[in-house]
C-alpha cells in the first residue's frame, strides 16, 4: 500500500489511489453536470465496475475533502458531485438538465476581498453558484 507524497488543496496528504478511485475519476471526467452518488454508482455498474454504493459515497467524500471534486446541494439537499479544475472558480448550473459550466469572476474576487477588508476580515473564502436555464432548456 503506497501513498502519494503530494498534498491536497486543504494541505492534508492525498489518499492512496485505489482502483475504485480511478474508476470514479474516469466516470466524473465524462460528465458535464453534477450527479448524485446513486447516479455515479449506476454509471459505474453500467461500465462493469464492481463497486458498492457505500464505497462510491465514501470515495466521493474523500475526493471532495482532497479538493478534486466539487459538490453542490441538489434540490432535495442531496450532495451532487462533479470533477473540478484546480483553479478557483464558480458554477453556472442549468436547473433543468444540470449542465454545469465553470466560470471565473474577477469582479467577485475583488468585491469579496474589499468587503472582508472593510469589516476587518482576512483570508476570505466564498463559493458562488448561479443557476438558470441553459439555451437548450430555455
Amino acid at each position: 500500500m503506497s501513498s502519494s507524497s503530494s498534498t491536497s488543496t486543504n494541505g492534508e496528504p492525498r489518499r492512496r489511489v485505489t482502483k475504485q478511485r480511478v474508476a470514479i475519476t474516469e466516470v466524473l471526467e465524462g460528465l458535464d453536470a453534477f450527479r448524485s452518488v446513486q447516479e455515479i454508482h449506476d454509471l459505474m455498474l453500467h461500465r462493469g465496475d464492481d463497486v458498492s454504493l457505500t464505497t462510491v459515497y465514501r470515495t466521493l467524500q474523500a475526493m471532495h475533502n482532497d479538493g478534486v471534486v466539487d459538490t453542490v446541494p441538489g434540490d432535495d439537499g442531496e450532495a451532487l458531485y462533479r470533477a473540478c479544475s484546480d483553479d478557483h472558480h464558480h458554477h453556472l448550473v442549468c436547473r433543468e438538465c444540470g449542465l454545469t459550466i465553470e466560470i471565473s469572476a474577477n469582479q467577485v474576487e475583488t468585491w469579496t476581498q474589499n468587503i472582508a477588508t472593510e469589516h476587518g476580515f482576512t483570508q476570505p473564502e466564498h463559493m458562488i453558484e448561479i443557476s438558470g436555464l441553459c439555451k437548450n432548456c430555455s
